[in-house]
């Protein structure tokens, strides 16, 4: 896992303080109980597993005494929400961390976790019939999964997760709704506006390149 800091990042500023609570953030201990429930279940037992070249990057961010971290994180994640929930959450960050995932240039996940505090954000909901942890996104929000023909898909979960750090619920979901905008492009554009971007790049050059 590699980590970059620059002393000129102030803004990435994690508040640990935020009393909101929606069905897409969820008290930690319950997000847990209902995963291991759908697990129970078997529910994506017909869904393959992402490859590392379906894995465009696996990201996180935080802060730690006053500077923005970015690290590399295990591709293992990119499979598994209540692992990739714990791992965020170990993380030493001030106040939480930022998991920032792009699946095939099309599916992109955010992650925050804050404490027992957690939010998700998936790009596009018809993801959940191609992805074991877009389905496990959509079942931990209580989503219905639209039917593989739907062309009707939509982003799903809360889309003021950034809304703290600069990213608007407006700017989310109108960089969800573009169709030329590559799901590594949206996060990309998501790392520029919460100030971490050249950080952001130099881990996905460092970790991620081709």
């Amino acid at each position: 896992m590699a980590d970059y800091d620059d002393d000129e990042i102030e803004s990435f500023d994690l508040d640990d303080d935020d009393p909101r609570e929606s069905a897409s953030s969820r008290d930690l201990a319950e997000a847990d109980d209902d995963l291991e429930a759908d697990g129970d279940d078997d529910l994506d037992d017909d869904l393959e597993d992402a490859d590392p070249e379906d894995i465009d990057f696996i990201i996180a961010a935080y802060r730690e005494d006053g500077q923005s971290m970015v690290n590399a994180l295990s591709e293992d994640l990119a499979n598994d929400l209540e692992e990739l929930i714990t791992q965020l959450r170990r993380l030493p960050g001030d106040g939480g961390a930022v998991g920032l995932l792009s699946l095939v240039g099309e599916v992109a996940i955010i992650v925050r976790v804050r404490g027992r505090h957690v939010q998700l954000m998936l790009s596009d909901n018809a993801a959940a019939n191609d992805w074991p942890i877009a389905r496990d996104i959509a079942d931990y929000l209580g989503e219905d999964i639209p039917d593989e023909d739907d062309d009707d898909s939509e982003p799903i979960g809360d889309m003021k997760i950034l809304s703290d750090l600069g990213v608007s619920e407006f700017d989310l979901t109108t960089m969800c709704d573009d169709l030329d905008l590559g799901s590594d492009q949206l996060l990309t554009e998501v790392a520029d506006k919460i100030k971490i971007g050249p950080q952001f790049r130099k881990v996905i050059d460092s970790e991620f390149g081709d």
